[in-house]
């Protein structure tokens, strides 16, 4: 047995030789191979979590890289699948311009049934208005604190501007808006003094004050406001916005609309800023995109959503949230399949480039305090190199006279907005409200909103897809939601998003684009599906009441109305609001 053994162990040295040097061999070409690709492959993107203070344990990076040609991908385990090309992809349509806005034009001129101002107010009765909030939330009070003086025949004092909110910015109307051409433009509508008369030095009648509910109709007014004003003669209400109802006759509407589009003017040095940065904007490229990001911490935190950013993340928002004790418990899952959470930064630069826009497109950002900073903006500043604010484009010297200011400073971000090719909106408060609006009233320019609840879904997947597949399914579900005319139906939604009395078509083209559209379902199998979707024709998508959910309304209006909820004609809304949620409208609603 021995010397068996002994041939068994002398055999094996020879056998395995070969077998060793072939494995070895093989090893090192291998090795060889996988170090020329790593030396000639494009370098990993792995952006830092929301937050830079986060830990790395709760890390949850980005899987996009850029490529050495500017194209960015999705890095997988097995195969690259979701490459972003430079391009953004095709698609058919003009981005930049709806086809159909040469049919439509803003139309507020008053009826003839409409009496001149000096025929109605009534001398003696002077209505005053406290308006509430940041800037774009106090211009809703304005607006209607003209239709509210008219409604009761009265004489109104300029409204003055909240100084003791949250946003804590002492600046007066005439120091934001131009006010001798407010009360010079509505004087055929309603008279308007810069201040109470006087006799010698004192007021003739010092000031009642008092608080209408929410969504005041004309009636609610006469009963509730007249009484008291016959009586004293002088009454101020308070807190005044979102006072007056939301559906009102034709004529008051159109009202509406001359004092948002027409009268409410920025003062001449706030204007001649914004345009220089309009002008600024402009000269980078042929076309410019704006976007409202409204990704602050108090946004999210109100939101109740979750970003990946593991328990450092559920801390710094949570003690954010416990400044609001009535603040209803979520479940970020949920909110986030309901569309009720904004897009993250990333998520917006890849439904912008889904849509067709290239990354040679120039961004202004509008935006304060972004949740995580500079790591947070990573991905959407690799999908758009060319990204701007009123601080990179302007001196600090030249935004000296604004900085101090929050209405002013936000004021310069307005007019930006309102002058962009597109308007991106990432969250339906006061400005995107008023800006999709005044858009839709100047010729239906280009305004997107996310479509949150049907690209939350496509988000979580895209991973498993390549990238024309995402966005192709991008452009279908942004069908009704690219600021074409009659996405929404008349009615639906808050008069200063969807002014439809103040819109009007042109009945030739009317016809001639009701043929088209018909021509088009006929030929394109269906309007909602991935053959023949043009982004750039409307659906004539009419919003149901569920697509009207709090998330639509103004923040602070959170409790959707139930069976045993209150009219809000005769009930005061404001008993129902505690001071934390006063905060919370102050903050977020703009």
């Amino acid at each position: 047995m021995a010397p068996h053994r002994r041939r068994h162990h002398d055999r094996c040295p020879i056998l395995a030789v070969p077998a060793i040097s072939s494995l070895a061999a093989s090893a090192l070409v291998l090795l060889l191979v996988l170090a020329l690709l790593s030396f000639f492959a494009p370098p990993l993107m792995d952006p830092p979590p929301l937050s830079h203070r986060r830990s790395h344990r709760h890390r949850k990076p980005s899987n996009l890289t850029v490529g050495d040609s500017g194209d960015l991908r999705r890095s997988t385990a097995s195969v690259e699948i979701f490459r972003v090309p430079r391009g953004g992809g095709s698609v058919k349509g003009d981005l930049w311009v709806s086809k159909l806005s040469k049919h439509y034009h803003g139309c507020s001129n008053a009826s003839s049934k409409f009496l001149a101002a000096k025929a109605i107010t009534v001398p003696g009765r002077y209505l005053m208005i406290a308006t509430s909030g940041g800037l774009n939330q106090q211009r809703t009070g304005i607006v209607d604190s003209v239709v509210a003086a008219r409604i009761l025949n009265a004489t109104l004092v300029v409204p003055k501007l909240d100084e003791r909110s949250f946003w804590k910015d002492a600046s007066n109307f005439a120091e934001i808006f131009d006010v001798d051409w407010f009360i010079s433009f509505l004087s055929n509508d309603v008279k308007i003094v810069k201040e109470l008369p006087k006799k010698g030095r004192k007021v003739v009648r010092a000031p009642y004050n008092m608080r209408v509910p929410r969504k005041c109709t004309p009636r609610c007014y006469q009963n509730r406001v007249l009484p008291v004003l016959l009586k004293k003669h002088v009454v101020q209400l308070s807190k005044f916005d979102y006072r007056l109802a939301n559906k009102l006759e034709t004529d008051l509407q159109r009202l509406r609309c001359r004092v948002n589009y027409h009268a409410l003017r920025f003062t001449k040095s706030i204007q001649k800023m914004g345009d220089m940065l309009i002008r600024r904007m402009k000269a980078k490229g042929k076309h410019f995109i704006a976007l409202h990001l409204r990704f602050e911490p108090d946004m999210l935190a109100f939101s109740g959503c979750y970003y990946g950013g593991g328990e450092r993340e559920r801390r710094e928002l949570g003690a954010i949230r416990k400044r609001w004790k009535t603040l209803h418990i979520s479940n970020p899952d949920k909110e986030r399949r309901h569309g009720k959470c904004p897009l993250s930064p990333e998520e917006v630069g890849l439904m912008l480039r889904a849509l067709g826009f290239g990354s040679d497109v120039h961004i202004y950002v509008a935006s304060g305090e972004i949740y995580g900073g500079e790591e947070t903006l990573a991905p959407l500043k690799a999908l758009f190199p060319h990204f701007h604010s009123k601080e990179t484009l302007a001196s600090k010297e030249e935004l000296a006279p604004f900085s101090s200011f929050s209405s002013r400073m936000a004021a310069l971000d307005f007019i930006v907005c309102d002058g962009s090719d597109a308007f991106v909106t990432n969250n339906n408060g006061n400005m995107a409200r008023i800006l999709a609006g005044r858009r839709r009233y100047l010729g239906h320019k280009r305004t997107i909103r996310p479509n949150g609840k049907k690209l939350y879904s496509l988000f979580l997947r895209r991973a498993n897809m390549t990238w024309e597949e995402f966005a192709s399914k991008v452009r279908t579900f942004q069908k009704g939601f690219m600021g074409e005319p009659k996405e929404i139906r008349p009615g639906r939604g808050e008069f200063h998003e969807n002014p439809t009395s103040c819109i009007c078509e042109n009945a030739e083209a009317k016809a001639a684009a009701d043929s088209d559209f018909h021509s088009h379902k006929v030929g394109s199998q269906s309007i909602n599906g991935n053959v023949g979707v043009h982004v750039g024709e409307p659906t004539y998508y009419n919003y149901t009441d569920e697509d009207l959910d709090w998330s639509d309304l103004d923040y602070g209006e959170v409790a959707p109305l139930g069976k045993n909820s209150f009219n809000g004609t005769n009930l005061d809304y404001d008993l129902f609001i505690r001071p934390e949620d006063s905060l919370l409208e102050e903050i977020i609603s703009d």
